[in-house]
């Protein structure tokens, strides 16, 4: 009797747990690694491709910069007005037509770095433009797991001129344009939760590889802190459009940062980032979920989002760079008064470039 109440027990439990989604059928890939869904066994061999061949084993370096680059680029070309296809791999597809686009300056390195990567693999290029942001941002320590939907149809036409937002353009005039393909403001801001990876090669081409922030090579909440102090210098030369003084040697600052995390608009948003690396690690992942389906039928995509790498935890805590006090912030959301943080001890900080792949 005891025996088939126990039975009867567990039964119910498996029943119970099939019912509310909690067993999932795997699928073993010929590989041997398991998804939950056989179209997505492809990508494990172009994880490995993408990683040897692109990413220089797991490193999270320029090119998981320029890639994660790329998601932005390719899926805001996207317009109701004026047309686009959004993350449909365009900037790949087309690559001569849109990497000339001004806002697309730099770009063309990295297209021409996954074009190779795109015929080896029965992959769409807007399919693989987004799976290699996501898998090469799974390199950054501290970095979210992004998801990945797979099935984006080959783009049809290149992507009109003048829709990517450029570093001196109006805070207005980058709001609308985001607001245009359905984000907020306050998301708009999560989705530069990036430029705490990034680097920039042409904004001053005197110093290429200027990183946005003292840790290029950690998905921190560095830049969230360090864009908000005072700036004092130009790494390089002065006077080059979009760009405004940074605080730190090495270390370059947009106008549209810095504008940014002062207008009244964002600037509550921008500092809620500061210091609360879950909330900024959250609420990117959401706002690249929405960004990588611009102009897509989100309905019509499979989600293997089960096979992108899990990233490293974040190394570090949040801090001033040394040399730097809490008199160096300069103040800008009117709710809420700037965390307290410490200066790390030492030299005043200097930021190295970063080192071409």
């Amino acid at each position: 009797m005891a025996l088939k109440t126990l039975f009867a027990v567990l039964l119910a439990m498996t029943t119970a747990r099939l019912t509310s989604g909690l067993v999932t059928k795997r699928v073993t890939c010929a590989t041997g690694q398991t998804t939950a869904n056989a179209a997505c066994c492809a990508l494990f061999p172009l994880i490995e491709d993408l990683q040897e061949t692109l990413f220089d084993n797991g490193e999270c370096g320029e090119d998981v910069h320029e890639s994660l680059r790329l998601t932005f680029h390719d899926a805001i070309g996207f317009s109701p007005s004026q047309g686009g296809g959004g993350a449909d791999g365009s900037i790949l597809f087309f690559g001569d037509t849109e990497t000339g686009f001004p806002a697309n300056l730099g770009t063309d390195d990295i297209v021409d770095a996954q074009t190779p990567i795109l015929a080896r693999h029965n992959i769409s290029a807007g399919d693989l433009i987004q799976f290699a942001g996501a898998v090469g941002i799974s390199n950054c320590p501290g970095a979210p797991r992004l998801e990945f939907l797979l099935g984006r149809p080959d783009p049809v036409a290149p992507s009109p001129i003048g829709l990517v937002p450029e570093p001196f353009d109006s805070i207005t005039d980058i709001l609308e344009r985001f607001a245009e393909v359905g984000f907020s403001a306050e998301e708009v801001v999560a989705l530069l939760s990036s430029h705490t990876i990034a680097a920039a090669d042409h904004v001053d081409p005197t110093i290429p590889g200027t990183p946005f922030d003292s840790t290029p090579g950690i998905f921190d909440t560095q830049v969230f802190i360090e864009v908000q102090l005072r700036g004092t210098l130009f790494p390089g030369t002065g006077g080059n459009p979009g760009e405004v003084e940074s605080p730190l040697e090495g270390e370059i600052r947009l106008n549209s940062d810095a504008s940014l995390a002062r207008d009244s608009r964002t600037a509550c948003a921008w500092q809620s980032f500061v210091g609360q690396q879950a909330k900024m690690q959250s609420e990117f992942k959401a706002a690249m979920a929405k960004l990588a389906v611009i102009g897509q039928d989100r309905s019509k995509l499979i989600d293997c989002s089960d096979v992108i790498p899990v990233p490293k935890p974040v190394v570090g805590t949040p801090h001033l760079p040394a040399g730097h006090s809490m008199a160096d912030i300069e103040q800008a959301c009117a709710t809420a008064p700037f965390p307290t943080l410490t200066a790390n001890p030492g030299p005043a900080t200097s930021v190295p470039p970063v080192p071409p792949s």
